[in-house]
């Protein structure tokens, strides 16, 4: 008994000098196997087909890792299957609030699949636009979420590698999509019951194959089905918050003038030149007119954060997010198959926006 007793203390005392000893290096797979008890290729199996092992198995080699203060080496993991679990990320800009709420909700995603992200801001420049993406091909990225409009879908899709677009075109790669005709046609419909004189859609010129046209067709249908007086103020409305200031300062100012004395209900195809255009207003009246009516489109942060709520055409922000991560992952799992079976066609998904009714609107 007092044998067996000797013998426990010093299994402790020697376990605890192993811990100690392995506490100052470097712990290899090795180190684990001898700690374990294991073989190395029981360890690698652990780390690169753990279903392979039993729950007992994976269990015991797990507190191991514990015990011993594993810290896992990304880079020779990289090296050694050429998977870098980095996921790349091209947005066009971040000024508007659409876009940076998109790239919140994008990297959020980590919690869920521990994907990291590599970001790059392109404002449309191709050459810059060209260099980002060779980095991105050089860090082995194994997906890339695209936003910007720089490259076209056959371009992108000439790299082999899984990608998803949100709201550009997308011929030839997955995408996801808001319904852009939907809300439109919600926003005109609200400005029509709120018996406005005169409509205003007020948007960049926008390619026909680029899914946001379709917000300026969905108004200039409505408007032309209910014989409802409008115009179309299409034009550049610039590349960061100062230009785009000065561009909406303009458009207020003509619209202030042309139709003095009409109810104007005025359609905005972002949340941000609609809260520009809320403050104009503000800045000359001290308070939104009675013969204003405004629609953003987004539902982004500052359309709830304005000096008033904005009424805005809700894009379910965090929905389309989720959704492109899991097109890619969809995507990315399938390539690392031993024989990936790659996707026939392209995936295209299209989410319902939402009408959310608050200050700048009757109703």
């Amino acid at each position: 008994m007092l044998f067996s007793a000797v013998l426990a203390i010093l299994k402790v005392i020697y376990r605890k000098q192993e811990l100690l000893y392995y506490g100052q290096k470097e712990v290899t797979f090795a180190d684990i196997a001898k700690y374990t008890n294991f073989s190395k290729t029981t360890i690698s199996r652990y780390f690169n087909s753990p279903d392979s092992l039993t729950l007992e198995n994976q269990e015991k080699i797990a507190k191991a890792l514990d015990d011993l203060g594993y810290q896992e080496n990304k880079l020779a993991k990289v090296l050694a299957n050429g998977k870098s679990e980095f996921i790349g990320i091209i947005i066009p800009n971040l000024y508007l609030h659409y876009y940076s709420e998109m790239l919140n909700q994008l990297l959020s995603s980590y919690s869920d699949y521990h994907y990291k992200f590599l970001v790059f801001v392109s404002s449309d420049k191709k050459e810059l636009e060209q260099q980002y993406l060779d980095e991105l091909m050089a860090y082995k990225i194994e997906g890339l979420i695209i936003l910007s409009h720089t490259f076209s879908s056959e371009e992108l899709a000439s790299y082999h590698i899984p990608i998803v677009a949100i709201e550009r075109e997308a011929e030839h790669i997955c995408s996801v999509d808001t319904d852009n005709y939907m809300g439109a046609v919600q926003a005109t419909n609200l400005l029509i019951r709120n018996q406005c004189d005169v409509l205003i859609h007020v948007n960049v010129p926008v390619p026909e194959h680029v899914p946001a046209y379709n917000r300026i067709r969905g108004f200039e249908d409505t408007c032309k089905e209910h014989h409802i007086p409008y115009e179309l103020m299409l034009q550049d409305l610039g590349y960061t918050y100062e230009t785009t200031y000065v561009a909406i300062r303009q458009v207020f100012q003509k619209i202030d003038s042309t139709y003095s004395g009409k109810k104007k209900g005025v359609f905005l195809s972002n949340d941000t030149y609609a809260n520009i255009f809320l403050n104009l207003l503000f800045q000359k009246y001290g308070k939104l007119p009675e013969d204003y009516q405004i629609v953003g489109f987004d539902n982004s942060p500052i359309a709830n954060e304005a000096i008033l709520p904005i009424t805005t055409i809700g894009q379910q922000i965090d929905k389309i997010a989720k959704t492109a991560m899991e097109l890619l992952i969809l995507q990315m799992d399938e390539m690392k198959k031993r024989r990936p079976t790659p996707l026939e066609h392209p995936i295209h998904k299209q989410i319902t926006p939402v009408l959310i009714r608050r200050e700048t609107t009757d109703s």
